[in-house]
């Protein structure tokens, strides 16, 4: 007699046989000892997990002649016509290839027609594939059989059977078995067929099972004969060593081995995404019946380093290259780039991966790292950083009536005086408004400053330039030393920080947010409100300046929250009162050692306006008018 392989030796043939399915078998059991047989049945679930092999034992049971307790005995001369598949009482149809409406036509035809037993079973095989007009000429005989015909459907895929078709049936879900059941029936099947293998082949058949019965004992056959386990690589296992140690070239040499081997790479990319699925229910908690010992040892290491963002992501990275790879003019490019985005999340550009740094960043932090804070912006680029050639000097305005003094030397800066006390009805930086108003002629250019913004030139001192700022005036005490570890300022020593000489920011940030007043501190956010619209949006391009300055200067981390005088939700922003030119621009510069905005070193350039604006605007144009 011809060898039989040991998943068609060990076939189920009673109910008793069926592993890993008592809710079915109980059920059909008891139907077939009640007299309670439906007549359709669909039975649904994964390959290899026992539906033909209940279809068959239902129509042994139905037909048996010395049925007990429901289950057929096997011995009488039905069943043995059922076992060795020359039954008339049992029409096995597989729709897999057997698909067209004219098979189902000629299956229903021979349904009116008798059989020597009493129940006539068909069973359709892989039903989800007939197609459309096969399904529709089915739907008929299906709801209103003859008295003496059962129809049994099995399937893989119950969602695309017909809906109409399914409830016309009694649906049982066939499920994966689980590892000790597994193991329990190859130690079992070792010793009955006397294999003479040792117990370490079976976590290995188990494990390429899969909790699929067939399929274990098929590998069980392999092994067999093979006199043992063979010792190969598992690419699986390195790829899932690379992913989780992030080491993309680790992840492609393992890619090129396992093609280079024969391995498909659609099918490694299924192994792949079947393992990180493991690796997923490993750290949701949820069940791992279906993996051996040794597998749920080495999955929780993997769970262990990738973490939650880093297994959904690699999941869903893996997916979309298995959907990618149908239309690939080379199936491993798109498992290869999925693997890179996966170990380097520097290479992936998506918001999970920006996430996932976000997240690393977070547990460095959490660990005991200090991150630093952005530098200020200096007035002035050190020394190193300057050009070595000289700078073009600026000239500085003076009076027309100061005397030319070759031989005098520039006089030295006043001492600090106390800023004077702000007048009713003045804001904040008023001043610094109404020079720069008071520098500019009807045209909207710039004018000359006042004699008394800047000293006589000298041709003996050189004139202040861009890149070299002019040395502050002395101080009659030291500057006190910035803040750190503080609490969040009130509003009143927020106000009063631009006159603090300890303050960081300089240059034309500084004028510009003397203008707004600090209103409100919530948390680690304050409230500038500004005279208008305009005022806040120029501001609003010095923002991280002057955070990350106010930030040195306290401590903490502080954020600036800017609004509009009188602006509300809905309604158009109220632009405050123009006051009047007053304290003079030397009182509103004088702290910033320069006599007007635009010799700041970071003020923009002076815009042209009027006449000379539209010139530029249209080169070439003459005026007429």
């Amino acid at each position: 007699m011809a060898y039989q392989s040991l998943y068609r030796r060990y076939r189920p043939r009673r109910f008793a046989d069926v592993r890993g399915q008592e809710h079915v078998i109980r059920a059909l059991r008891n139907a077939v000892k009640e007299d309670r047989v439906g007549h359709a049945y669909l039975f649904s679930g994964p390959r290899g997990t026992g539906k033909t092999s209940t279809a068959r034992i239902l129509a042994k049971a139905l037909n048996c002649e010395n049925l007990v307790e429901g289950e057929p005995d096997g011995t009488c001369e039905s069943c043995l016509a059922i076992d060795a598949g020359t039954s008339y009482d049992v029409q096995e149809l597989d729709a897999a290839s057997n698909n067209g409406v004219n098979d189902v036509r000629e299956l229903i035809g021979r349904v009116n027609l008798g059989s020597p037993g009493r129940t006539k079973v068909y069973i359709l095989d892989e039903v989800h594939m007939l197609t459309a007009q096969a399904s529709a000429a089915l739907l008929k005989t299906l709801e209103e059989p003859p008295d003496h015909v059962v129809f049994v459907l099995a399937t893989t895929d119950p969602q695309k059977v017909l809906p109409t078709i399914r409830s016309r049936t009694q649906h049982f879900d066939f499920h994966l078995l689980s590892v000790d059941e597994l193991s329990q029936h190859v130690a079992w099947v070792i010793d009955d067929a006397q294999l003479g293998l040792p117990d370490e082949v079976i976590e290995h058949v188990v494990r390429s099972g899969a909790g699929s019965a067939r399929d274990t004992l098929s590998a069980l056959d392999q092994v067999a004969a093979a006199g043992g386990v063979l010792v190969t690589s598992q690419p699986v296992d390195d790829l899932l060593d690379a992913i989780a140690s992030a080491d993309a070239g680790r992840a492609l040499v393992a890619v090129a081995d396992a093609v280079s081997t024969g391995r498909d790479p659609r099918v490694l990319g299924e192994a792949v995404l079947s393992r990180l699925r493991d690796v997923f229910l490993v750290r949701m908690g949820a069940s791992t019946d279906h993996l051996a010992p040794g597998d749920i040892e080495r999955i929780k290491v993997w769970a262990a380093d990738l973490g939650d963002r880093a297994t959904t992501r690699a999941l869903e990275a893996v997916g979309e290259a298995l959907l990618e790879m149908r239309q690939a003019p080379d199936p491993r490019i798109p498992l290869e780039v999925a693997l890179v985005k996966i170990t380097r999340v520097d290479a992936d550009p998506s918001l999970d991966a920006l996430a996932a740094r976000v997240a690393a960043l977070e547990a460095a932090l959490a660990g005991g790292a200090t991150v630093s804070a952005p530098a200020a912006p200096s007035a002035a680029p050190p020394p190193s950083a300057r050009s070595t050639a000289a700078p073009a000097p600026r000239p500085v305005a003076t009076s027309p009536a100061a005397p030319s003094a070759p031989s005098t030397p520039a006089p030295a800066a006043p001492p600090e005086r106390a800023a004077p006390p702000p007048r009713p009805g003045v804001r904040p930086g008023d001043a610094a408004r109404a020079a720069l108003a008071s520098q500019r002629d009807p045209s909207g250019r710039r004018t000359a400053a006042p004699a008394a913004a800047a000293p006589p030139a000298s041709p003996s001192a050189p004139a202040p330039t861009a890149s070299t700022p002019p040395a502050p005036a002395p101080s009659s005490a030291p500057p006190a030393p910035p803040a750190t570890g503080g609490s969040m300022p009130d509003v009143a020593t927020l106000n009063g920080v631009w006159d603090d000489e300890a303050f960081a920011l300089k240059g034309a940030a500084r004028a510009m947010y003397r203008g707004g007043e600090f209103t409100e501190v919530t948390g680690t956010t304050a409230t500038v409100v500004f005279p208008n619209e305009a005022h806040r949006d120029r501001c609003e391009s010095k923002r991280d300046a002057v955070e990350a300055a106010l930030s040195e200067r306290f401590g903490l981390p502080v954020s600036l929250r800017l609004l509009v005088a009188g602006a509300s939700a809905g309604s158009t922003p109220t632009l405050a009162a123009v006051p009047d030119p007053d304290p003079a621009p030397e009182e509103a510069f004088e702290d910033l050692g320069v006599t007007s905005v635009s010799d700041l070193d970071d003020a923009p350039s002076a815009a042209s306006g009027g006449l000379d604006a539209l010139t530029d605007a249209f080169p070439g144009a003459e005026f007429v008018e």
